[in-house]
């Protein structure tokens, strides 16, 4: 039997990407250089959410993209066949401030797999990252530029997140089974 604990409603994760939409805003004057891409699979909903939002606060549309990171893996070997994700850049990423997001951020190596997948679509003049959970444990130096919720986690906890977008609705669980 699972032990779940709600940690973001669909309202509060309503809020925390208006508030993350809020902050890439202040941190980036030149909107027009911005795109924004989501790490398949569970930053691309995120993304299109924050474009939108941002499109609503910059008064322009905001590209979005996404991103698939699977053969960037530095476990890639260790798998018999790595299941892969359609990569969307209808965009030039050269010179942009590309904001990557993903929904957890825990050890470091998909954000790692993803700024080497980017590199592969040319050289963005920043590249930062949007998470919605940083569960913590990194392995690499890797830290979000802007977070939604800091939800400390013992390595044997996960987290669930589950979006309208993917036939469900809108939720975090921290699932302590």
């Amino acid at each position: 039997m699972s032990d779940k604990t709600v940690i973001l409603s669909a309202g509060a994760m309503n809020r925390v990407l208006t508030r993350i939409a809020h902050e890439i805003a202040e941190r980036n004057e030149n909107s027009h250089a911005v795109v924004v891409v989501g790490v398949q699979r569970g930053g691309v909903h995120l993304a299109r959410r924050l474009g939108r939002i941002l499109a609503g606060i910059w008064g322009h549309d905001v590209p979005v993209g996404t991103l698939d990171v699977s053969m960037h893996r530095d476990d890639v070997g260790q798998q018999i066949a790595p299941e892969v994700h359609p990569t969307e850049m209808p965009f030039d990423v050269n010179g942009k401030t590309v904001v990557l997001v993903d929904d957890v951020l825990f050890r470091g190596r998909t954000t790692r797999a993803a700024m080497d997948a980017l590199n592969d679509f040319g050289r963005a003049a920043r590249i930062q990252l949007a998470v919605l959970i940083d569960r913590g444990h990194r392995e690499l130096p890797i830290k979000a530029d802007f977070v939604g919720k800091n939800v400390p986690t013992s390595l044997t906890e996960r987290i669930d997140v589950r979006l309208k977008e993917q036939g469900g609705e809108d939720v975090v669980f921290l699932d302590k089974s």
